[in-house]
């Protein structure tokens, strides 16, 4: 058993990985950026969460001196940064800098395929100065370079799966003529763990892809006939990368900043160029098919560990997420509905439970959808990214434009934050009085600025009808369907 650090924990990659190495039997230390977030993890007594952001030592929890091997999973595509490459050097050289303190023998990265080094996306480039920097250091390090990756959750996966899914006809750039060799989640986390304190590995660089090298465009017709749909792709050279993000942004339920790096990325082709792995650990991986069947068997069965969505937007809030689970009421505008139980509270307990993605809000679903559309274009994440479980709800998870900061199935109580473009904060909160059968349902604004009151108080008598409904939908309709 080995002690093993890893960062970018609560992602779609590291989070996986978590589990992997502790069914391995190791000893885990997973660096999270956000104290409220830790029930996203499973609790396990061989794992420890450490805190800490890699931008700033100051707010950091030191590495424990014993570490035996660290994989480095950060990365910055899910913010919006202007200069992508000296953040994502700083970020590397602050977790360089902490783990030589410790006893650290090895570590693991994982970046992308490079097929020429002399043209590259901020994205590829940035990837690349990341691996000098880890290479350059004085522990050994293993890079693992990898195209696209498929699985339940991945921001590939769910870009191919929106496109194909939505649009019958698709007027495609030019880029979907390039290469990509696309690899299953699974295979990914193999070899993470297969190279993990070998020493034949060591200061060593792997490209590892599935069996084959398609096109972009082969990617999205394969997956039309996998799901048995008519689909036609006409690829045109005026789409230019930024125009191209705009268009997934409004298509997919992928945020902005995540798709211009892979469309930036995508202008390059990323085939496996060195086959050095499949010699140091025979494996067979997954066909681009099997891939796509394992991460629809995925969902159907609502077992989804991580989604691409399971990051935090920093840039926002405040690390110490403990500071808003307590709504603030101080310099706040208030809307509160304390709304009389009239049917069983079994039922409204599982219709909290189940508010937003398929399920909705319980009142003008239309009109959340309005407001998921304008965040989109305002550069917001929109309602796209629904839920990850239809009934299952934890401290972490993304449910259409908020975020999940405390989910208390025993004392009936939920705390939702807002992600959508606001001039100032937002809550969303629901208590179950069982004593009293009332539902109190709370939604909060701290406004930032004059710009913030304006806002408020403009959509104020918007919000009195769709939050008085909600409640009463909620608490007392007997039947309830999504309309």
């Amino acid at each position: 058993m080995s002690k093993i650090l890893v960062t970018g924990a609560t992602g779609f990659i590291g989070k996986r990985l978590v589990y992997e190495l502790l069914n391995q039997g190791h000893e885990i230390y997973a660096l999270v950026r956000i104290r409220g977030a830790k029930n996203s993890l499973p609790s396990h007594p061989r794992l420890h969460l450490l805190f800490g952001d890699l931008r700033d030592f100051t707010q950091m929890d030191l590495f424990p001196s014993d570490i035996d091997a660290a994989y480095f999973l950060v990365h910055s595509m899910g913010d919006v940064v202007e200069n992508l490459l000296s953040s994502e050097q700083a970020i590397c050289s602050n977790f360089l800098a902490a783990l030589e303190k410790t006893s650290c023998k090895h570590i693991i990265y994982l970046g992308g395929i490079v097929e020429n080094a002399t043209e590259l996306s901020p994205h590829l480039e940035s990837r690349l100065a990341v691996e000098k920097v880890l290479s350059d250091g004085k522990i050994p390090a293993t890079i693992l370079r990898a195209s696209i990756i498929i699985g339940s959750g991945s921001a590939s996966f769910e870009i191919i799966r929106d496109l194909v899914e939505k649009l019958p006809f698709m007027i495609a750039p030019k880029w979907v003529k390039n290469y990509c060799q696309p690899i299953a989640i699974r295979d990914v986390l193999f070899y993470l763990s297969a190279v993990l304190l070998k020493p034949e590995c060591f200061h060593q660089t792997y490209d590892i892809g599935g069996p084959q090298p398609l096109t972009f465009k082969e990617v999205l017709l394969r997956y039309a006939r996998f799901r048995k749909l008519k689909r036609v792709i006409l690829d045109v050279p005026v789409f230019t990368p930024r125009l191209s993000s705009y268009w997934l942004v409004l298509i997919t339920s992928v945020k902005f900043s995540i798709c211009r790096h892979l469309v930036e990325s995508m202008k390059y082709s990323t085939r496996k160029l060195n086959s050095k792995i499949d010699h140091l650990v025979p494996h067979r991986c997954l066909s681009y098919e099997e891939a796509l069947e394992l991460a629809f068997t995925k969902l159907a069965e609502n077992a989804v560990v991580s989604t691409w969505m399971d990051s935090w937007d920093l840039k926002r809030i405040n690390p110490q997420l403990e500071d808003l689970l307590t709504v603030p009421e101080q310099g706040c505008l208030i809307d509160k509905r304390e709304v009389p139980i009239l049917i069983s509270l079994e039922n409204v307990r599982q219709r909290i439970w189940r508010i937003g993605g398929d399920q909705g809000w319980y009142t003008m679903n239309w009109a959340w959808e309005v407001r998921g559309f304008l965040d989109k274009l305002l550069g917001g994440i929109g309602l796209n990214r629904g839920r990850k479980h239809p009934t299952e709800i934890q401290a972490g998870d993304s449910i259409d434009f908020w975020r999940v900061l405390l989910a208390d199935p025993q004392k009936n109580h939920l705390i939702l934050y807002a992600q959508m473009k606001l001039p100032g904060e937002a809550w969303l909160e629901f208590k179950i009085d069982d004593g009293k059968r009332i539902l109190i349902q709370t939604a909060t604004f701290r406004p930032r600025g004059l710009l913030g009151r304006i806002y408020w108080y403009t959509l104020y008598p918007i919000h009195v009808f769709i939050f008085r409904r909600m409640a009463k939908n909620i608490a007392q309709k007997v039947e309830y369907s999504r309309v």
